[in-house]
């Protein structure tokens, strides 16, 4: 399954960190974040839960940059 998702990223330095701490995650196959467009693309593993992951993905982000935001 593949999400994308609407983001604030304040740095492209960020954006890369944040993406490679999202690809560390378990049942995410793969993922984008990109600065210049503030999008996030998400492909998660088959028979992964998306929401349980999310909450990790949101988690890790932050921890990079505290005020990342996932908009809606």
């Amino acid at each position: 399954m593949k999400k994308n998702y609407k983001i604030e990223v304040d740095c492209a330095n960020c954006a890369n960190l944040i993406e490679n701490a999202i690809n560390k995650i378990e049942g995410v196959e793969s993922a984008t974040v990109s600065f210049m467009t503030q999008k996030m693309k998400v492909e998660f593993a088959p028979g992964a839960d998306p929401d349980l992951i999310f909450e990790q993905i949101v988690k890790a982000a932050r921890a990079i940059e505290p005020d990342f935001e996932i908009c809606s």
